[in-house]
């Protein structure tokens, strides 16, 4: 993720009608995900067209999905998708309260009580993130607001 720890790259991205991505990740990790709400803003309007969003290829180093027409998205982005696609919004949850704060994997396991690693499990999807950690990310949250 951008500022973060996170080294997945984007290995392969084949665009498919009328909205649907599959992308193939550096850990292997793979997944077909839906960016119609993406599409609906002007932004991405030439990726409407069929034939522009069936070109979309991995953007320089693996960072992003880009496509002919200049649009382009994140691998932050994608990733987080990718998460949900595959079944962990846990991690999801997880990885977005960290970066929503600007956590480091060293900071959030500081905040939290977990050991580094298993901070970085929980973000990668690799563990599940148990109730008890969402639950804490909450009341951190609501302490720093207070």
């Amino acid at each position: 993720m951008s500022g973060s720890e996170n080294t997945k790259t984007i290995k392969a991205a084949v665009g498919a009608r009328p909205s649907k991505l599959d992308l193939r990740w550096s850990d292997g990790t793979r997944a077909v995900i839906e960016i119609g709400d993406v599409l609906r803003d002007r932004r991405f309007k030439a990726l409407r067209q069929a034939g522009e969003f069936a070109r979309a290829v991995p953007g320089e180093w693996g960072h992003s999905v880009e496509w002919p027409s200049g649009a382009a998205l994140s691998a932050d982005t994608l990733w987080l998708r990718t998460l949900t696609a595959t079944g962990h919004d846990d991690a999801r949850q997880f990885l977005e309260w960290r970066l929503r704060h600007g956590l480091s994997l060293t900071a959030a396991a500081a905040a939290l009580g977990p050991s580094r690693r298993m901070v970085a499990y929980y973000g990668s999807g690799e563990k599940p993130v148990p109730r008890a950690i969402l639950l804490a990310c909450k009341g951190w949250e609501a302490e720093q607001a207070a």
